[in-house]
C-alpha cells in the first residue's frame, strides 16, 4: 500500500518545511510515501470562502483515484491516540487498498463535494491549527504510529 499526503500550495515556512522533510524521509523508511502540493489558489483575496473551498475542493478530487481511499484530516473527525491510530493505520494498510489518501485542505476547509467522496475524517485535536501546521503535526503522528506498529522504541507509553 502506498500512502499519500495532499495538501493545498507549498509550505510556506523553512522549519516547518525542514520538520516535514525530515519526517517524510523516517516514514519512507516503512513504506511507499507521497506529498503532493496541489495547486494554491491565486488572488484568493477576491475570491470567495465558498468559491475558495470549490476550487480547492476541485482540485482535490482531481487528484484522487476512483479506488483511493480518503480520510480529510477535518476538525469534526474521529480522533485517535497514537496506539489507536497505528491500528487504524495497520487495518487499512492489511485492507488489500493500493492508496490511502490522506488530505489537508486550505485555510477554509472542504467543499460539500469533497466531504461527499470522503471515506473517512480525522482530527488531531479539539484544537484548531494552522493548515501549514497540520502537515507536520500529521506527517510526526503517521511516523508515530508506524514506529508503535513495529515496535521501534520512538514513542514511548506512560
Amino acid at each position: 500500500m502506498k500512502v499519500h499526503l495532499h495538501v493545498i500550495g507549498k509550505t510556506d515556512e523553512k522549519y516547518l518545511e525542514q520538520g516535514i522533510r525530515n519526517y517524510v524521509t523516517r516514514i519512507g523508511n516503512f513504506l511507499p510515501f507521497e506529498l503532493v502540493f496541489l495547486t494554491d489558489l491565486k488572488h484568493r483575496r477576491h475570491l470567495s470562502v465558498s468559491e475558495q473551498k470549490k476550487i480547492e475542493g476541485n482540485n482535490i478530487l482531481a487528484s484522487v483515484l476512483s479506488t483511493d481511499y480518503m480520510v480529510l484530516l477535518d476538525e469534526t473527525g474521529s480522533q485517535y491516540d497514537s496506539p489507536a491510530f497505528s491500528v487504524y493505520l495497520q487495518k487499512h494498510m492489511l485492507s488489500g487498498l493500493k492508496r490511502l489518501v490522506f488530505v489537508i485542505g486550505g485555510p477554509y476547509g472542504f467543499s460539500p463535494q469533497v466531504y461527499a467522496r470522503a471515506n473517512d475524517t480525522l482530527s488531531l485535536s479539539v484544537m484548531t491549527f494552522s493548515h501549514q501546521m497540520v502537515r507536520l503535526i500529521f506527517v510526526e503522528q503517521l511516523y508515530r504510529a508506524l514506529s508503535i506498529a513495529k515496535n521501534i522504541p520512538y514513542h514511548h507509553s506512560g
